[in-house]
């Protein structure tokens, strides 16, 4: 039959076109795959479910300071290795290696700012360094800007996100509590406002310590809130979890929260919440 001994023209593979790394980003919430420019001009939140990726500390400064500048203050203090600690590597090289991966010297930046022209003092925690984990610097750093809202009479604010005290400093790291807690005690009794955002995720000792100490408590939605983690929690007393356990709207439930903020509304509320308590 002739159709057997028809020739096919042979098959010409077409170049492959590859898509640029950090085009597309999946929404960690919904899986829905983002534009990441959208997710940029979106403050980094899913346009399908309003999930908020957790951005750096360079990106909140630009959101919410006038000029999106902050006078920065402190940056000598370093972490010391007090207890020699090792794991897969020693103490001193992890903190070197983020400091080299961040360009920063460790897990907070603090300093004098404005919002809308009133100045306040400043800290905000950066995940990206080691788990935005509270050492003996970052508890100084904090206990700093708590003395320079005192010494100033200005209001302070705080911008949490960590995953705790950080073990490689052992009792040295949990004495931070206690101190940035005394200095909010004896900064309350001058009736300046304190101002703590809470950001994903906030957890353990920031938590269980100034990050929960506001006298205005705010949060972005969906942010892992709260002391352990929900597994180590679960395990612990044998028992499923509510649903939504430890999310912001958990705590807002709970009366922990004053207010959940939406990442848009951050800075205007921030302002509002400064003209009416120190003007």
């Amino acid at each position: 039959m002739e159709w057997f001994k028809k020739s096919k023209p042979a098959l010409v593979s077409q170049p492959k076109k590859e898509i640029p790394d950090g085009l597309w980003t999946r929404c960690d919430s919904c899986s829905d795959i983002i534009y990441t420019k959208t997710l940029e001009e979106s403050l980094w939140v899913c346009p399908n479910c309003k999930y908020h990726f957790r951005i750096s500390s360079k990106k909140y400064i630009q959101l919410l300071l006038d000029d999106g500048h902050l006078e920065e203050l402190d940056q000598n203090l370093r972490s010391g290795d007090p207890l020699g600690f090792r794991d897969s590597k020693k103490y001193p090289d992890r903190v070197k290696a983020a400091q080299q991966k961040t360009g920063r010297n460790d897990a907070v930046s603090s300093g004098l700012a404005k919002i809308d022209s009133i100045p306040i003092s400043f800290a905000i925690m950066d995940f990206s360094f080691i788990g935005g984990s509270m050492g003996s610097v970052v508890g100084e750093k904090i206990a700093r800007a708590i003395e320079r809202a005192l010494e100033r009479k200005i209001p302070l604010l705080i911008v949490s996100c960590s995953g705790g005290a950080r073990m490689q400093e052992g009792i040295l790291s949990l004495m931070q509590m206690a101190k940035t807690s005394a200095l909010l005690g004896k900064f309350s009794e001058t009736r300046l406002p304190f101002i703590s955002l809470l950001t994903h995720p906030t957890t353990a000792g920031v938590m269980a310590s100034y990050a929960s100490l506001g006298d205005v408590n705010i949060a972005e939605p969906k942010a892992l809130l709260g002391f352990a983690g929900p597994r180590v929690i679960q395990q612990t007393i044998g028992q499923e979890l509510p649903e939504g356990f430890q999310s912001s709207e958990f705590f807002m439930e709970r009366g922990f929260l004053d207010k959940i903020i939406e990442r848009k509304d951050l800075r205007k509320t921030i302002s509002l919440l400064l003209q009416y308590m120190y003007n």
